[in-house]
């Protein structure tokens, strides 16, 4: 059973400084923030995406997750990955790959038809940034750690996180 649900940051979280946020803090549940920053995924010097629009999803323990409009991806360069996985939260996710990929290996997925708490990012995609490259506001996104995860990690944001060794028990 999942103990922590942002209400009470745990004792082994690091404390936020000034415009940080931790990871602690955040919902379980999951809310929903729009994010006007710019956010720009690329692969080599393709864009894929970019945008002003964005959905941040906010969980405990986890690095912000950016949604980015439909409207706001190049989606001739992708193509539907096989699998789906269901969030307890969200409902089932369908996965992407690029286009000109010489396998099928999943470098986003979507929301088709979400939980209705989650319908603000119907049809909305996030990328992985272990696989692609992920900017928001020009810094480059590390990845969350897991191979699993798709949470974004900028300078701003403090944790431990989800999926690093010994976060099983969480």
């Amino acid at each position: 059973m999942w103990t922590y649900t942002g209400r009470k940051r745990p004792d082994f979280a690091e404390t936020p400084g000034p415009g940080e946020e931790s990871v602690w803090d955040y919902p379980r549940p999951p809310r929903l923030e729009a994010d006007s920053r710019l956010v720009e995924v690329k692969t080599g010097e393709r864009m894929v995406a970019s945008s002003r629009r964005c959905i941040r999803v906010l969980e405990t323990a986890s690095p912000p997750t950016f949604y980015l409009p439909p409207e706001d991806v190049h989606r001739d360069l992708l193509s539907p990955a096989p699998g789906r996985s269901h969030c307890e939260w969200k409902g089932i996710a369908r996965y992407w790959t690029l286009r000109e990929s010489p396998d099928d290996s999943p470098v986003g997925w979507s929301y088709p038809d979400p939980t209705p708490a989650f319908e603000a990012i119907r049809g909305y995609i996030s990328f992985y940034p272990a696989i692609l490259e992920c900017y928001v506001a020009g810094e480059r996104v590390r990845p969350q750690p897991g191979r699993f995860y798709g949470g974004w990690i900028t300078r701003e944001i403090v944790g431990p996180f989800k999926g690093e060794p010994g976060s099983e028990g969480w």
